[in-house]
């Protein structure tokens, strides 16, 4: 009888690991398709672009001629709407965020709150254009402008700084909190002075992250009216005679980089292809810059962490 159900328990455990074997092998087949797939892609658009990168693409406004073509008004553009969005969305996503993780009670509009904000991230890009072409186009006046856009994708990223922050504020001990309020701080003093200098370089990392999904966002600024063709650039924010500061920026026509990319990539003529790829060389590298940037400053902000 002993000998039967050791047997039967030795076959459970082949087959056990059998199964635990194809998964593994199934798994890793999975990863390397997905980073062959990846790796081809990203190499096949750095052969058609690297050619056509130069200090006058970089400079160069769109022409008609894809020989002359380049992408200043697109990236000049992008850099205009990233600093929309991080103004727009950074503060009031920072507040939101501990807002709801350090001062609302446990309550059914909380918790409402709270599931919409979670919904929000995942909604297509396409349905905050259409939000901003009714309400920033037409309710507001503000027109098909940088400032239009900016706010379009700062409501696409904020309810990733809205999750980021608060996932960042509860990763936070308890201890450090009751630690501070030992000490007679109050609760604004205790998140102050304590909660958000250990969680920023989280807080941090999500903001950057959300401002790199920013960056390649072409529907929701299609929807608004953004340009696909531009020959000038706006007015600089800053100057150099009184009142120094500019605003009327905020209200110039734009394009961005992925919309740039689209317009090149409509044209017949196969050189606009090798532009496009170009561009589309300079946009991977912004993102991959960001995200590098994300990683650095958790990596050096979490090492003067002392628990």
């Amino acid at each position: 009888m002993m000998q039967q159900e050791l047997q039967q328990v030795k076959k459970i455990i082949i087959r056990n690991k059998l199964w635990q074997g194809c998964f593994a092998v199934l798994g890793l087949l999975s990863v390397l398709v997905g980073i062959i797939t990846l790796i081809t892609l990203v190499s096949d658009l750095f052969i058609d672009g690297l050619p056509r990168l130069s200090w006058q693409f970089l400079t160069s406004f769109p022409s008609r001629k894809p020989e002359e073509a380049g992408i200043l008004a697109a990236w000049v553009g992008t850099v205009l709407v990233m600093i929309v969005t991080a103004i727009a969305a950074i503060p009031v996503g920072i507040a939101s965020g501990i807002y709801l993780e350090e001062y609302a009670g446990e309550n059914w509009f909380t918790g409402l709150i709270e599931i919409n904000v979670t919904n929000l991230a995942g909604v297509p890009s396409i349905i905050y254009g259409l939000l901003a072409l009714g309400l920033f186009v037409y309710q507001l006046n503000l027109g098909e402008s940088v400032l239009t856009a900016g706010l379009t994708l700062a409501l696409l990223v904020l309810p990733i700084v809205i999750v980021t922050t608060r996932e960042a504020l509860r990763a936070i001990p308890n201890s450090i909190r009751e630690a501070a309020y030992a000490t007679g701080a109050s609760k604004w003093q205790a998140i102050w002075d304590h909660i958000l200098p250990y969680s920023i370089g989280s807080i941090l990392t999500g903001i950057i992250i959300g401002l790199s999904r920013a960056v390649g966002e072409t529907a929701p600024l299609i929807t608004i009216g953004a340009l696909t063709f531009i020959a000038f650039l706006p007015d600089p924010p800053i100057k150099t005679e009184f009142p120094y500061i500019s605003f009327g920026w905020l209200q110039a026509p734009f394009t961005v980089m992925p919309i740039q990319m689209f317009n090149w990539v409509s044209r017949p003529e196969p050189d606009f292809q090798f532009n496009a790829a170009a561009a589309g060389v300079v946009l991977i590298c912004m993102t991959l810059g960001m995200n590098a940037l994300a990683i650095y400053l958790r990596y050096r902000l979490r090492e003067r962490i002392k628990w």
